[in-house]
């Protein structure tokens, strides 16, 4: 058989010659045949030897010179802004608003070292150093004001911060989709009022004159005036600001609460998790970035807990218990003509402002936060 094997591989045409080879290797199994399939004269032994030689499937070929393909040249900003010039045209009047109304009258807080007078301009006023923080800083009206913002801008964080957050869990576990929507209707139209009108409502609901007066009066008690009480003011002040702002607030976390997919609420239930469990492990955890964003930011407006509302009830209770920084800074500096201690009051706001944003933002990434910036 062997034989006729050999022959059949050199009579058959040159292109078999060498299948016949490796055929007749297989057969004797001798040194001969291992030599003929590593790479003999012929056709096939050339063919099965290249395939020896070539690399096993999956591994990676050696880089050749000059053959990678470069990385795509990145484009001037010139000339990526002339191809774009469009798009770049809608962040103009953006750019020229915060330029006009925010960064050029930072330059007005010159005045703060000033003994300033709006008729001797800036060039014609006296410069005093840092009189003008010096006397900030001896000044016991400006510690009752520090004090009062410090309180009510803690008490809003506690409370009025996770307000909205608790609304739009709530909303969100309802499975009436017209409940929702109602309800929500309803909280957000407190926003748009002005504050003029909330303290109007509110009077004529707890003040002095009021339909709660006229209820508690039925049963005996005389008197109130939840609007005029020094002592209860501060929280007064925060259940205004939740009533107002609460249903504008659950706009962001009902966004974020729609971004969750809705597969990790399905794959939970067939866990057999409860609503409660499946809002602590996943609607939570998949809305902490937004909550730590909007967090950091209120950080920024700290100590600014609202003018309107403070000048409006101000005197209703005095300013003892509503003088705050933002009210300090009007009736010292439009009203009273300090305008050099009114800017300096600012200046140490905006310094505060910023130290808490950056220790807020520092805090959230080690915590592992991604932070704002």
């Amino acid at each position: 058989m062997s034989t006729d094997v050999h022959a059949a591989g050199r009579t058959g045409p040159r292109g078999q010659a060498g299948s016949g080879a490796a055929v007749g290797g297989q057969a004797h199994g001798g040194p001969a045949a291992s030599g003929a399939v590593a790479g003999g004269p012929a056709d096939g032994g050339a063919a099965v030897g290249g395939a020896a030689g070539a690399r096993p499937e999956g591994a990676a070929s050696a880089p050749r010179p000059g053959s990678g393909t470069a990385a795509p040249r990145r484009r001037p900003l010139r000339e990526r802004m002339r191809r774009e010039r469009a798009m770049y045209a809608f962040i103009v009047p953006g750019l020229l608003f915060f330029l006009v109304f925010a960064y050029l009258p930072m330059l007005g807080n010159v005045v703060a070292f000033q003994d300033f007078s709006p008729f001797r301009g800036i060039a014609g006023s006296a410069w005093v150093g840092l009189d003008n923080f010096t006397a900030l800083a001896t000044d016991p009206e400006v510690r009752r004001a520090f004090v009062n913002t410090i309180v009510i801008a803690t008490l809003q964080l506690i409370f009025a911060f996770p307000a909205p957050i608790l609304l739009a869990l709530l909303l969100n576990s309802l499975l009436s989709e017209t409940v929702r929507r109602f309800v929500q209707t309803i909280v957000y139209l407190p926003h748009f009022l002005s504050w003029v009108i909330v303290i109007a409502i509110w009077t004529q609901v707890v003040g002095g004159d009021s339909l709660a007066t006229s209820l508690l009066s039925l049963v005996g008690v005389e008197g109130f005036n939840a609007m005029g009480e020094a002592e209860t003011f501060k929280i007064l002040v925060v259940l205004q600001s939740m009533w107002k702002d609460v249903g504008w607030g659950t706009i962001i976390f009902f966004a974020a609460i729609a971004g969750i997919p809705r597969e990790l609420y399905e794959a939970a239930a067939v866990d057999g998790a409860g609503g409660w469990r499946r809002t602590w492990s996943i609607t939570l955890p998949g809305i902490t970035p937004v909550i730590t964003l909007l967090l950091i930011l209120n950080l920024g407006g700290f100590l600014t807990v609202g003018f309107e509302q403070m000048l409006l009830q101000q005197p209703a209770v005095g300013a003892d218990a509503a003088q705050v920084l933002d009210t300090f800074v009007y009736f010292r500096g439009v009203a009273g003509g300090q305008w050099g201690i009114a800017a300096a009051a600012g200046i140490v706001k905006g310094i505060v402002a910023t130290v808490m944003v950056l220790a807020a933002n520092r805090i959230a990434k080690k915590l592992g936060s991604q932070g704002v910036f």
